[in-house]
């Protein structure tokens, strides 16, 4: 059985989120304060309380701005798990209030599927056990991604059991924004799935952060991590399409996504970089195309993040960061490239067309037009156009220090400005060494250099999202016959007699089984039993799960004394129903399909032959391989039936049945 971590386990990311959750709630209480205050101010016109209840509002908003700012340095806190690298940026979960199940689910049981409520209470139990361990305390691994995704697939059940499209169930889910920590309350499921799709890709980002990225395993976990959580934000943003948190709408889910791959690429790159950077030509050419590309994508993230209405409600960290990586990358690119030229020279023993090739693919126009053999070969060109990639890396290294420092939240980060600083300097250093104060010409600047990557950052929709699981509610029989947008009739108590060593019908069907070429003259008949019923129950025995041949077998020891069935009857769209209605009081009623008057006079019916009671158990040659003949009346001819029967469709695919 998986479970949630321990609530009380003060990890660094539990001790985040139980932070979040309590601003939360004092984000809702400010709120509901300051709406009163609104409707007051709407509803008085006197003057000195006017100005108390503006004083008042004046107070609410620096408190709600206060939180929100609170809230803001929990999404920038990213230190937590990374300490080495230039930190990647993680997801907080949303939080939500808890949800009781126990009296909607009951009076749904009782009055839709003619059931007990009160003995489903394990499985309501369950199921409410299982949201609180999914939503509130799922494990930053993969068994808490499991565990959400169980839940998330049984909401699917859950939806098609008890929600019915002309009915609401009274159940109410309240959801926090993950950036403004504002509440959603809907009654729709659709926002129970939407967020807990959220939390699984946000699980995703937590998981991808706390991989250690020292190493090579590591780093593929974080890819794969991050890779799963775009996946999911995509399959989110693609199928509810109409949420009405921000955190979930379509420009921030878009912006989340291409957040979330622009950290596969970081990551990749580090891959490659995770043995070392050899000092050589090619191999320098090839990490800058690569570098260049992570800037490249870090921008286009941080152009989304500023757009409006985005702009608003994202971090001011994230944006700083996005910055801060586009300048590092760029740089680091340029400072590649002026490594390959000015501490390599082309030797006789070298691939000059090779090296030609790279360099023409460096750049969308040769600097000053020169060709890039010119280059190769000549050393103050290399040098000159050295220097100016160095330049350039230099400059950008400083922006990126200078960004840093606009974000209070950034500046506290010690390792990010290490790694920035450490840069600057290598940068510094080696332009110290090719400095020549004669040199008048080092004005050129270095062209843009052309992105490139070996292994472009691409979405994973991971499997677990769609994992099958067994339904909690499993006892009330198949989904594909007792769910809430079909209607049928209460249970049915019949008594079924042998007479003749004949039953007078046959079974069909997969569980549950369905009353077929029923004798309008048996016993059974005559008690209520008609075409097209369902089998539930058998004695004692619950049969709703039971296929033809395991019902046989309950059937066989029928005697002439006879044993009670139960049965429901499928009811069209058209017959009415007594069940609960929003504003009406609860009926419970015995309803059976009305029969036509067609049916007084049914006369010229003719029944088929049937099976002797010795063919039990083979299957009837002059029926589908699906359906198993019981012991029925044998007659021939026409019959002179004098007592009403009930009617049944011609067709199995009647929507009477189904």
């Amino acid at each position: 059985i998986v479970s949630g971590c321990n609530p009380l386990a003060q990890t660094g990311r539990s001790k985040l989120q139980n932070q979040r959750a309590s601003l939360n709630q004092q984000i809702i209480k400010q709120m509901r304060m300051r709406a009163g205050a609104e409707n007051l101010l709407k509803a008085t016109s006197n003057n000195k309380v006017r100005d108390m209840v503006l004083l008042e509002l004046s107070y609410v908003n620096a408190n709600l701005q206060r939180l929100m700012e609170q809230l803001e340095g929990l999404n920038s806190s990213v230190e937590v798990y990374q300490n080495v690298h230039i930190p990647l940026i993680p997801l907080g979960l949303k939080e939500t209030k808890d949800v009781d199940f126990t009296g909607p689910f009951k009076d749904f049981i009782l009055e839709h599927y003619s059931e007990d409520g009160a003995s489903y209470q394990d499985e309501i139990d369950d199921l409410m056990d299982l949201r609180k361990q999914a939503c509130r305390t799922p494990s930053r691994n993969d068994a808490g991604v499991e565990l959400l995704s169980n839940y998330f697939s049984q909401l699917s059940l859950l939806e098609s059991r008890f929600y019915s499209p002309n009915r609401q169930m009274g159940i109410f889910f309240t959801w926090y924004d993950s950036f403004t920590g504002v509440p959603v309350c809907q009654q729709n499921m659709s926002l129970e799935k939407a967020s807990v799709l959220f939390n699984i890709g946000a699980l995703y980002t937590q998981i991808g952060t706390r991989s250690d990225r020292q190493t090579r395993t590591g780093l593929e976990e974080a890819i794969t991590a991050f890779q799963r959580s775009s996946g999911v934000l995509h399959h989110l943003k693609e199928t509810f399409t109409h949420t009405p948190s921000y955190d979930m709408s379509p420009a921030m889910l878009s912006m989340l996504i291409k957040m979330m791959l622009a950290q596969v690429q970081e990551c990749l790159f580090e891959k490659l970089a995770l043995p070392g950077i050899r000092n050589e030509f090619f191999n320098l050419i090839r990490m800058a195309q690569e570098a260049a590309k992570v800037g490249e994508v870090y921008d286009q993230v941080h152009q989304s993040m500023i757009q409006m209405p985005i702009k608003d409600n994202v971090p001011f960290f994230w944006s700083t960061m996005a910055q801060v990586k586009t300048q590092h990358y760029r740089s680091l690119a340029h400072y590649f490239i002026s490594t390959a030229l000015l501490d390599h020279q082309i030797n006789p023993s070298d691939d000059e067309d090779k090296q030609e090739k790279a360099l023409s693919q460096l750049y969308d126009a040769m600097p000053d037009g020169r060709s890039p053999l010119d280059i190769l070969r000549q050393k103050d060109e290399r040098r000159h156009i050295g220097k100016a990639h160095l330049k350039r890396a230099i400059i950008g290294q400083e922006e990126a220090l200078r960004i840093q420092g606009l974000c209070r939240h950034l500046r506290k980060l010690d390792m990010l400005n290490n790694i920035l600083q450490a840069s600057h300097k290598r940068s510094l250093s080696k332009f110290e060494q090719y400095d020549n104060e004669d040199e008048f010409t080092d004005y050129m600047d270095a062209p843009d250099i052309i992105s490139k990557t070996e292994q472009k950052a691409e979405m994973e929709v991971p499997a677990s999202i769609k994992v099958k699981v067994k339904d909690i509610f499993h006892r009330l029989g198949p989904l594909s016959v007792f769910s809430a947008k079909q209607r049928w009739t209460a249970p049915r108590t019949v008594r079924l007699k042998l007479e003749d060593r004949d039953l007078g019908f046959t079974l069909k069907g997969d569980a549950p089984v369905q009353i077929q070429s029923l004798d309008p003259l048996c016993y059974a008949a005559e008690d209520g039993l008609k075409e097209g019923d369902y089998l539930v129950a058998v004695g004692d025995t619950d049969c709703k799960w039971m296929g033809v041949s395991d019902v046989m077998k309950l059937l066989k020891d029928v005697d002439e004394e006879g044993i009670d069935i139960k049965v429901v009857s499928m009811m069209d769209s058209s017959t009415k129903s007594a069940t609960y209605s929003g504003g009406l009081p609860k009926t419970y009623s015995m309803i059976c399909l009305a029969f036509d008057d067609d049916d007084k006079n049914p006369k010229g019916r003719k029944v088929t032959k049937k099976m002797s009671f010795l063919s039990w158990g083979v299957k009837n040659k002059h029926k589908s391989a699906s359906t198993l003949s019981l012991p029925t009346a044998d007659y021939s001819g026409a019959l002179p039936i004098h007592k009403p029967c009930p009617t049944f469709p011609s067709s199995y695919n009647d929507s009477a049945l189904y």
